[in-house]
């Protein structure tokens, strides 16, 4: 299937949805997000970059302190491997599956087809499917093609190479995978990356699993993580959150800590609608994951139409700095989500107070919110994770 490398045309759920894009608006090339510009962009590969990956194979020695002990990279390392035997197996054709190419198909779709009478009632048995392979969120939307890359990425050398779906596909199954909060709480450090690395390994055992389970019915499913198209678009669409300051969708459920993954499939499915609640107006007055930013890579003021080359063209939303985020992981060499860390809306909301509080934050009364929230989000020390389990 090819796509236009241009598609402006405004979907009737834009305004809903809280998406602004322009005249000025292109199809996302792959090759320049900033971990892929990491491997062939100068002006970001460095020493330290290098060593940031070398890190996650042991290749590197782990720096001295707190969180970052031999310890912590090694589960954190760990949390990884599920999803790294599934990138690694497609890298003699250049692609590393979930990141730079869509997970290959490991069962073919059934010659018979299964009935779908009812989209709504198929709809919610996908999204029952979904949560008992392990899924803590799961929506569904339109095959929106403006998400998808326009091309996707040869890892052999770097090059742009088609990116290609099966024709006819119909609906995007996005769901999402909750980070653990007690590790999410020792951002910065080797080990919170743990939290980030063991939801990427779930979330690849889920999405082929759903995808198996839609192609056993006898239609197309594509399984993906990070390759193919922007996951956040999909998963605001699908009614799952609303975009943040952070650069992140917050839950009712789970606030921003989240994975998300997703199934492109032609299997008839009714789509959920996007569901504004009031997190841009709480964004609008609370700048904390902007303050917290080490490096300031976190926008203040309204959102902007960023022309940064690893950044889409022509759409209006707060835009980090890729350069100067990427560069603070490099020179920890693990991922940071601060910005996770101290969002007013990382909580637990199965407890009625912090329920309480989101009813607060969603409402006119978010100056308060804002308020309560202010001696929230402190880093906890990685030691007393480790001690605490034991």
């Amino acid at each position: 299937m090819s796509y236009p490398s241009n598609h402006p045309t405004p979907h009737p759920d834009d305004t809903a949805a809280g998406i602004e894009v322009t005249a000025e608006f292109e199809r996302f090339t792959q090759r320049n997000d900033m971990f892929t510009r990491a491997f062939w962009d100068d002006r970001i590969r460095s020493k330290q970059t290098d060593q940031f990956f070398a890190s996650y194979r042991m290749e590197a020695a782990p720096r001295r302190g707190d969180g970052f002990t031999q310890r912590d990279f090694a589960l954190r390392n760990a949390s990884w491997l599920v999803s790294d035997i599934i990138s690694n197996r497609g890298n003699d054709a250049g692609k590393r599956e979930g990141f730079q190419a869509a997970i290959a198909n490991d069962t073919p779709v059934a010659p018979m087809q299964q009935p779908v009478d009812d989209p709504a009632r198929m709809a919610s048995e996908i999204k029952r499917i979904a949560r008992f392979f392990g899924a803590d969120l799961c929506g569904i939307t339109d095959m929106d093609d403006r998400w998808l890359y326009a091309s996707r990425v040869d890892t052999r050398d770097m090059s742009e190479a088609p990116n290609d779906l099966p024709q006819g596909m119909t609906s995007v199954i996005v769901m999402g995978h909750q980070m653990e909060e007690n590790l999410v709480a020792t951002y910065p450090s080797a080990l919170a990356g743990a939290a980030t690395g063991r939801e990427y390994s779930h979330e690849a055992a889920v999405v082929m699993q759903l995808a198996a389970y839609i192609r056993n019915l006898g239609y197309e499913a594509t399984a993906s993580m990070n390759d193919t198209g922007l996951v956040i678009p999909y998963a605001i669409k699908a009614g799952l959150g609303e975009y943040a300051r952070n650069q992140m969708v917050i839950t009712p459920e789970f606030g921003p800590r989240l994975r998300f993954s997703k199934i492109f499939t032609n299997l008839p499915l009714t789509h959920d609608t996007p569901k504004p609640r009031g997190v841009r107006a709480f964004c609008d007055i609370c700048t904390k994951c902007a303050d917290a930013c080490p490096v300031k890579a976190l926008p203040f003021g309204p959102p902007k139409i960023s022309t940064d080359v690893s950044a889409i063209k022509g759409v209006r939303k707060w835009t980090s700095d890729a350069e100067k985020c990427f560069g603070f992981w490099a020179k920890m060499s693990s991922d940071c989500a601060i910005c996770m860390r101290v969002c007013p809306f990382n909580r637990d909301f199965s407890k009625w107070q912090n329920k309480a509080w989101l009813k607060i934050a969603l409402s006119p009364l978010r100056h308060l919110a804002l308020w309560m929230d202010r001696k929230r989000g402190g880093r906890k020390k990685p030691g007393d994770w480790w001690a605490r389990d034991i």
